[in-house]
């Protein structure tokens, strides 16, 4: 099992910034995707972003926070982090941390979920 542990949301203004970090603890698989979904009420979940274990870490956005956002992580902390400045109204929903890795049997994780709320 893997547990994921989100902070950093909040309330800001349009075109500011905030810093979401997840932690991630239990039996984590060296090699694994982590990343953060987002969701507002009566839509489906979607990708914001997403970075593989490997050197270097591979990273695949969405195209609507492209520029933005960047998404990072410490493996020796099993951290994934996800930058968004210039944030926009549109950015608002609740952002999920995702943890997903081939070797695990279980499928996918994911966190609590934190409120990221953009003012205009």
């Amino acid at each position: 099992q893997v547990q994921l542990v989100e902070s950093g949301g909040g309330l800001v203004q349009a075109g500011g910034s905030l810093r979401l970090s997840c932690a991630a603890s239990g039996s984590i698989f060296s090699i694994n995707f982590m990343g953060w979904y987002r969701q507002v009420p009566g839509k489906q979940r979607e990708l914001v972003a997403v970075i593989t274990s490997a050197s270097g870490g591979s990273t695949n956005y969405a195209d609507s926070v492209k520029g933005r956002f960047t998404i990072s992580r410490d493996n020796a902390k099993n951290t994934v982090y996800l930058q968004m400045n210039s944030l926009k109204p549109e950015d608002t929903a609740v952002y999920y941390c995702y943890y997903y890795s081939d070797y695990d049997l279980s499928g996918d994780y994911w966190g609590q979920g934190t409120q990221v709320t953009v003012s205009s």
